[in-house]
């Protein structure tokens, strides 16, 4: 008991996180609304546990939150049955285009954690950063594959998590990890 009052702001980021995972499945719009909130106080959390770069992932979440709210209400410019975006299927330039971003936006992260922060673990810090924002650029524009990139970012944050004791953090990348299997499911029948 004595921890969770000693760590209650990432007891309640956590409990925020489930939420918003529940929502994704969902296709809830009110996901990014909670997503800002949990963005906020991960801000916090992962400045304290000294995970920079997963600091500065919260602040493009609380930015891209904003966008993919937009863009589920409003389509994207695609008009479809009523309003917001459809789920689809990523397509070969599509992946080659990300995949290209995701070397850069590592390569980059990881030379700035490890040359200009006091961060112990640079290599994996940058490797889930970078995976989050093209997984989550994908959820904005409801790319059905985006879970598969959650399912390994999540993997990955639970060992970086439980070598920084953020112990609320790891059960709550557990259950997003489990989580992003029902994503899985749920989302191939919005096809």
């Amino acid at each position: 008991m004595h921890w969770i009052t000693d760590n209650w702001i990432e007891v309640f980021g956590a409990v925020t996180g489930i939420i918003f995972v529940f929502l994704e499945i969902r296709q809830n719009l009110w996901l990014w609304p909670v997503g800002i909130v949990t963005s906020a106080v991960y801000i916090w959390v992962f400045f304290k546990g000294k995970l920079y770069a997963d600091m500065s992932l919260q602040g493009y979440y609380l930015v891209i939150s904003v966008l993919g709210w937009y863009w589920w209400l409003k389509g994207a410019g695609r008009r479809v049955q009523g309003n917001g975006l459809k789920v689809r299927r990523i397509n070969t330039r599509l992946a080659l285009a990300l995949l290209i971003v995701f070397i850069i936006l590592f390569f980059v992260m990881y030379l700035l954690l490890s040359r200009f922060t006091d961060s112990p673990v640079p290599a994996a810090d940058s490797f889930v950063t970078s995976l989050s924002i093209i997984a989550t650029w994908m959820l904005a524009r409801k790319i059905y594959e985006h879970w598969y990139l959650w399912i390994v970012v999540n993997s990955v944050s639970c060992v970086l998590f439980f070598s920084r004791d953020l112990y609320a953090t790891v059960l709550l990348y557990a259950l997003y990890c489990i989580m992003s299997f029902a994503g899985l499911k749920v989302w191939k029948r919005s096809f």
